[in-house]
């Protein structure tokens, strides 16, 4: 009885489920190594495929020996086109890394100051699947995983900086590590003074500081936000009325701001 040839191409479009019944429908007897895993399926299909190729080939010495090569290239063939991706590390900051197989994200790696033992994590799908006292064990713990086709799939590719949205999610989750406040002309901190404002245009990030009337490119939103937390948020020599106006004019002073105006006013005029 014969049987249809699959490549890997065409078994790499099939479910488990049906590489589970092409198993079955060719008799093949190679184990699976993984069998909740894809690739460890089509391996043994093509291996068995393999097999069956060689024992058919002439008995002759030199046509053998031609089989022989014809099978060898074929089974290297067929492993290339199984093989994962190599993976590409893009270094968001220096303790962020975000792990690529061509422009689809596989898995990230970041630092949880907040542990001391372990203090590196990889996640998925924004879900910690496994953390390391090293940030080496994380990037052999993803590889290991990606290669062998055991690595959680990820879901959708995370841009960082893509909606205003996700812009601003991204920027309060970092002023709330610092107790900063987001209003509507920029970033305060817990005193009720203006430290400055952070973007993204174009998938770059900046930080606009206090006085400041130029942008400056950042690395990354966390850097950003922390340049705001060493902001100087004395009046550095300047007066009351530069301190407030340089930011807005006098009509579109808050209630509050307006009255410590007045109140700064009285103090220096006393």
């Amino acid at each position: 009885m014969t049987h249809v040839i699959y490549t890997a191409q065409q078994l790499q479009l099939k479910s488990i489920a049906r590489l589970k019944q092409i198993y079955s429908e060719i008799a093949c007897t190679v184990e699976v190594s993984d069998k909740r895993c894809k690739d460890a399926w089509i391996s043994a299909i093509i291996n068995y495929q393999a097999s069956k190729i060689q024992k058919l080939a002439p008995a002759a010495p030199n046509e053998q020996a031609l089989a022989q090569a014809e099978l060898d290239s074929y089974i290297a063939d067929q492993a290339q086109a199984i093989a994962p991706e190599p993976l590409t590390i893009v270094e968001i900051s220096f303790s962020d890394y975000e792990y690529y197989a061509g422009n689809q994200l596989v898995a990230s790696i970041s630092h949880d100051d907040s542990h001391l033992t372990q203090p590196w994590l990889v996640m998925v799908n924004d879900k910690e699947v496994f953390r390391a006292n090293t940030l080496m064990r994380c990037d052999r713990f993803i590889c290991t995983h990606y290669k062998d086709g055991s690595l959680p799939v990820q879901e959708q590719e995370a841009t960082p900086c893509t909606t205003e949205n996700q812009i601003m999610a991204h920027i309060f989750n970092e002023c709330e590590k610092y107790g900063f406040e987001i209003l509507d002309d920029g970033i305060y901190n817990n005193k009720g003074v203006k430290l400055g404002q952070v973007g993204c245009t174009n998938s770059n990030w900046w930080v606009k500081r206090r006085y400041s009337v130029q942008q400056q490119y950042s690395n990354s939103v966390l850097d950003a936000v922390r340049s705001l937390s060493m902001v100087d948020v004395s009046t550095d020599g300047k007066s009351i009325f530069e301190e407030y106006f340089l930011d807005q004019p006098l009509e579109q002073l808050t209630g509050d701001k307006l009255q410590r105006l007045l109140e700064r006013a009285e103090l220096v005029t006393a």
